[in-house]
């Protein structure tokens, strides 16, 4: 697996994925390699409900099912993001004064996005309804108090083809279906297989090399509406964040009372990056790029 970009078709017409195959097809003599499906559901929580529990926000949680591994995104608009906690610790230690961090911060059991990677598919749904989570599906409000946490939250599903460009490209494109049937636009997704990690110079995460395949499988069509979507490096570091590793490597870098005589040379070294563009982890990003998109639109 490689480096992946991903854009969105705000205007298709109702036979744009038809003409992206034969832009393909015909002019880069892509092959098909199969379907691309993906299934996005989205809750919000109902703390609120409970009496005596002070809440500032409603929690969000959108998880999106690619094979075999849901990717699950959680959002609590009260809590503060890492960068906010690591900046506040930083600006305390410079100012030598104890106790300057804000009681939210110091006692925060978690941060605002936590991002989970769970399988098997239909193992979220089951695990809401056993434990009777306070969560509910979106716009469905009709769903009784007893309901909660059981019922099936909208789906938003991607529908469309897979194609191969050559050794080196894959090209996912789809359209993207609501609950009742209707188009959304259409979602395009290039893969370079050659690299598994790629740093963008630009500030938004954009790549041109993708950037300009993906503008090149779309028809020539006046006035087409297209959005390049991306994440910077700080965002998905934020995302990466897991609890339990950086502890870890807080244990590792607190110094021995004894010195190690066993040395190999290799201690300085980097080991593998987490969230480089190979396996599960290109899956990963992928979901986020998808998830972003389509919240920022309004359609989650």
């Amino acid at each position: 697996m490689g480096f992946t970009g991903l854009a969105r078709w705000l205007n298709p017409p109702t036979s744009g994925l038809e003409l992206i195959t034969e832009n393909i097809v015909r002019n880069h003599h892509g092959q098909s390699r199969g379907r691309w499906s993906l299934s996005i559901r989205s809750y919000r929580s109902t703390l609120g409900s409970i009496p005596g529990l002070p809440v500032h926000a409603e929690r969000s949680m959108c998880a999106l099912t690619m094979n075999d591994h849901v990717f699950v995104l959680l959002e609590d608009p009260a809590a503060p993001t890492r960068a906010d906690v690591l900046a506040a610790v930083q600006n305390t230690a410079s100012q030598g004064i104890d106790g300057s961090m804000s009681p939210s911060m110091m006692h925060s059991s978690h941060y605002r996005t936590t991002f989970l990677t769970l399988r098997p598919p239909g193992g979220l749904e089951q695990l809401l309804s056993q434990l009777k989570a306070r969560w509910l599906p979106v716009r469905q409000s009709n769903i009784s108090s007893s309901q909660r946490g059981q019922g099936s939250a909208q789906q938003l599903s991607v529908e469309g083809l897979v194609f191969a460009i050559g050794n080196d490209w894959l090209v996912r494109v789809g359209n993207v279906i609501l609950t009742g049937g209707a188009v959304k636009g259409m979602l395009l997704e290039a893969e370079y297989l050659p690299l598994p990690v790629l740093h963008s110079q630009a500030a938004d995460g954009t790549s041109e090399l993708l950037s300009n395949l993906l503008l090149s499988v779309l028809p020539n069509i006046r006035d087409a509406k297209t959005v390049a979507v991306a994440v910077s490096d700080s965002q998905w570091e934020e995302v990466l964040w897991d609890r339990e590793e950086e502890e870890r490597l807080s244990r590792e870098r607190e110094p021995l009372d004894d010195p190690d005589i066993f040395v190999t040379g290799d201690e300085g070294l980097l080991g593998q990056r987490r969230g480089d563009w190979a396996g599960v982890d290109r899956d990963r990003r992928s979901a986020f790029l998808i998830i972003g998109a389509l919240r920022s639109e309004g359609i989650l």
